[in-house]
């Protein structure tokens, strides 16, 4: 599993001209990317380090302040250009694998008592953000594929 975690002041994103997900206050926008071999330990880890990165001001976690998290899933995170001019895709899971973990990561989230806004899984979407720093991480779980 991998993740983009940009520290934000709002960010939103729409379907179709309308606004599906947001947060108003300073938290973090997560791109998330699921690949074939992440399982229900991937979910517990990625959750939690969302939660406790401490990449707020003042050195603070999500959990800390109880700052919201805006999830957007990305199947692109796990695109290969190295070689050509299209990346190819097949480090990304398929859809019957990646919505559900998707949605438990978010679950997971939210079991943690993270305020949780969503994207649409597979719906193109348009993301808004107020980047505050900026501030980038990017983490790989454990076990996922992370020179994909």
């Amino acid at each position: 599993m991998r993740a983009v975690i940009q520290r934000v002041l709002s960010a939103s994103v729409s379907v179709d001209g309308e606004v599906v997900g947001a947060i108003t206050d300073p938290g973090l926008l997560v791109y998330l990317g699921i690949t074939h071999t992440d399982g229900p330990r991937d979910v517990e880890w990625m959750a939690r380090k969302v939660r406790d990165v401490r990449i707020l001001r003042d050195e603070q976690s999500a959990g800390d302040v109880d700052a919201p998290v805006l999830v957007v899933s990305q199947f692109t995170l796990y695109g290969d250009a190295r070689k050509g001019r299209r990346p190819t895709w097949i480090a990304a899971a398929p859809r019957e694998i990646s919505e559900p973990t998707y949605a438990a990561v978010c679950a997971e989230l939210e079991r943690l008592g993270t305020p949780v806004a969503r994207g649409v899984f597979g719906a193109d979407m348009q993301v808004s953000s107020v980047n505050d720093g900026p501030i980038t991480v990017i983490l790989d779980s454990p076990g996922s594929a992370s020179d994909a």
